[in-house]
């Protein structure tokens, strides 16, 4: 849960911060509807609301940023609204290539992107290539991601190993399994921050996240900005200061 009292001078830059840090990006329908706009221009003001999250984490040495943008689950929303997101997936992967390569940021997806149409599938392959060589914050968008779908894959797999004979059944451990995952060669996330008010997974690397400390907050997720980011920071710290 979220500290309330939490303040930005309780985080030091680099000190007992997280290594990965994984947002759930929920509230941009509502903080539209609010506001009497289009859903749309929630989604919009979401991709500023990442880039100030990614540049606070980038500026902090964090090496790691995994972001729920699009969701299994988001083919069941309104036609109109469906093809409004794709279109905006092209718009963020053309637009904030310059100020993600500026920064260092290095941009990876994970989920089954390449189901998408051939535009935004062509727009993200193109920001991956172009952000490969840089070495600074690793930033993984989860697109048309399902966490159960994921282990879904992963189980398929090792029985095509095992039956296969390449994978001893008696060796399969925790660590194995995860080799499996679309996250295989991340660290699972120290910090989960869902902001929007609820506080569920919402089908979000239900493996993954099995021991992350979690932080919820009511900001919807447009309103989110580095001060907000970094309460969720100093939150994290002051929990986890007597295990450093």
């Amino acid at each position: 849960m979220s500290a309330p009292g939490a303040s930005v001078r309780e985080v030091p830059a680099l000190e007992g911060l997280p290594r990965h840090v994984a947002i759930i990006m929920d509230g941009n329908r509502r903080w539209a509807k609010a506001r009497r706009l289009p859903a749309i221009e929630g989604h919009r003001r979401g991709i500023v609301a990442l880039r100030h999250v990614t540049r606070a984490a980038s500026d902090l040495g964090i090496p790691m940023l995994t972001v729920y943008g699009f969701s299994t689950e988001n083919w069941k929303r309104d036609k109109t609204e469906i093809s409004l997101l794709l279109d905006l997936c092209v718009y963020f992967a053309r637009s904030e290539l310059a100020e993600l390569d500026r920064n260092n940021v290095q941009v990876r997806v994970i989920g089954q992107y390449r189901a998408l149409p051939a535009a935004s599938r062509e727009a993200l392959d193109g920001l991956i290539e172009k952000t490969a060589r840089n070495d600074g914050l690793q930033l993984n968008l989860a697109v048309n991601y399902s966490a159960r779908a994921e282990l879904r894959i992963a189980i398929e797999n090792v029985a095509r190993d095992v039956s296969s004979g390449t994978l001893d059944p008696q060796a399969i451990d925790e660590s194995v399994v995860a080799s499996y995952l679309s996250t295989a060669s991340m660290p699972d996330p120290d910090l989960l921050i869902r902001p929007g008010g609820e506080s569920r997974l919402s089908n979000f690397l239900l493996y993954q996240l099995a021991e992350s400390e979690m932080y919820l907050t009511d900001t919807l997720w447009p309103d989110f900005d580095r001060e907000h980011f970094m309460r969720a920071l100093a939150a994290y710290r002051s929990r986890t200061a007597g295990e450093r």
